[in-house]
């Protein structure tokens, strides 16, 4: 499946893909997104997507096709979990900022807090290309 000008589409949801996937490791590396077990759940999850990509590229089968899509969803639902623990946090101290605040206001101002509240939800979006990238494959074995 090609576009209009030739290119792959395989190859650029692949590009899209590792570029991703590399940015987003590296920005977890340089905010130390490490320190503890739940902040390695993103570390881990594209780590694996990252592996079993490479292993279909030499090894194209039906059961690395079934892990791969179910890493990508853990990937999906880390990133779904990733922004409720940053909402959570960021609420938190808002509320600890200002005691008598209203709820909502609370929320809006937690979006934009201390941690990037929406950040994690490029997990999904991350899924998301990888899942583009199955639907393309036809599995050999």
């Amino acid at each position: 499946m090609s576009n209009a000008k030739g290119l792959p589409l395989k190859g650029v949801i692949t590009t899209a893909f590792f570029f991703m996937t590399c940015g987003i490791l590296m920005e977890l590396y340089l905010l130390g997104h490490y320190e503890d077990t739940q902040q390695l759940i993103p570390i881990f999850c594209i780590a694996a997507a990252i592996l079993l990509v490479l292993v279909l590229f030499f090894n194209q089968t039906r059961l690395i096709l079934g892990i791969l899509k179910s890493v990508l969803g853990l990937m999906a639902i880390s990133g779904i979990y990733g922004t409720y623990l940053h909402l959570v946090a960021n609420y938190e101290f808002e509320q600890e900022m200002t005691p008598g605040a209203r709820p909502w206001d609370l929320f809006i101002e937690s979006l934009s807090g201390a941690l990037p509240a929406l950040a994690p939800a490029s997990m999904i979006v991350l899924a998301l290309i990888g899942y583009s990238y199955i639907l393309l494959l036809k599995p050999r074995t």
